[in-house]
């Protein structure tokens, strides 16, 4: 018993100190925020005035808007290529090529995003001349980026969800007559709402926060908000930029809250579902056990 409370006590101490280590810095930052003083590390007073100096910045305006646009439409676009890429890997089990589309749908998860940027800036340079997308490297050049590295992830959530499906409720489905088309928007996808939403913010998330790949491919007018804090930060820490990131742990907060709590709505949704049509189910094999009874009689 001595042990058994021993092994507890030493799980809880593990687990604050992982989470004071995690969440300390951070905490640190949303408190300087409020410093009245533009020292960063001396506080002052209690104020709110560099979020008042940070709404009145068009720069980072601009940045935060840029990032908020490529970001959605990446993932977006990430989620409608991971849905197809998985589409193919799990149900078309057998065809030429399988293992090599696997690697190439996968590979941008293990190359160094360095790499990966420099290869983008290759290819960018070399059909500049043909192609006005490439040689601008503005907005649609960052979002073909991001969707090139983020759909990987994409891919590989929602394959995941893909393998835990029931088979038997589409092969039920198409007995009743659905085409392929209806089976895959009537059955497939509601059951796949939890994975792509997960996608979805997974690839919002790393489009967002992404400062490699994008500085190489960057235009000069093609500015997003990650470039736009890390050259800030390399001149010297700002209240500013702490208000900025305060803003965005508070928004990623709750959008992280309101994605988890819809996922378990739906997740619950769709087990009531299951277990109301495997009782119809089964109801109807009993009646129908019952009536060959009563025929044999």
């Amino acid at each position: 018993m001595l042990n058994k409370h021993r092994g507890a006590a030493a799980r809880i101490v593990i687990l604050t100190l992982a989470l004071i280590f995690l969440y300390l810095p951070i905490m640190t930052l949303v408190v300087y925020s409020f410093n009245d003083s533009k020292m960063v590390t001396v506080w002052t007073s209690f104020s709110l005035k560099w979020y008042g100096v940070l709404v009145q910045d068009q720069a980072i305006i601009s940045a935060l808007l840029t990032s908020l646009t490529i970001a959605f439409m990446a993932a977006a676009a990430s989620v409608i290529i991971g849905t197809m890429a998985a589409f193919v890997m799990v149900r078309v089990h057998t065809f030429a090529g399988e293992s090599a589309f696997m690697l190439f749908m996968t590979a941008p998860m293990v190359l160094p995003e360095v790499v990966t940027g420099l290869a983008l800036l290759l290819l960018y340079v070399t059909l500049g001349d043909f192609i006005p997308f490439f040689a601008d490297r503005g907005i649609a050049a960052i979002w073909f980026a991001h969707v090139t590295f983020c759909s990987a992830y994409a891919t590989v959530v929602i394959r995941s969800r893909f393998l835990e499906l029931d088979t038997s409720i589409e092969e039920a489905a198409k007995d009743l007559g659905a085409g392929p088309l209806k089976v895959f928007f009537a059955v497939m996808l509601p059951s796949l709402m939890p994975a792509e939403i997960a996608a979805f913010l997974l690839s919002f998330t790393m489009s967002m926060d992404d400062v490699v790949i994008t500085s190489f491919i960057a235009g000069p007018e093609s500015t997003i908000l990650p470039m736009l804090i890390f050259s800030s930060i390399r001149r010297g820490l700002s209240p500013e930029i702490n208000a900025l990131a305060s803003i965005i742990i508070f928004v990623a907060s709750i959008g992280t809250f309101i994605g988890w709590l819809s996922l378990v709505r739906k997740e619950k949704r769709i087990a009531a579902d299951v277990a109301k049509a495997n009782a119809e189910a089964k109801a109807e094999r009993e009646k129908i056990f019952a009536r060959s009874r009563m025929s044999r009689v």
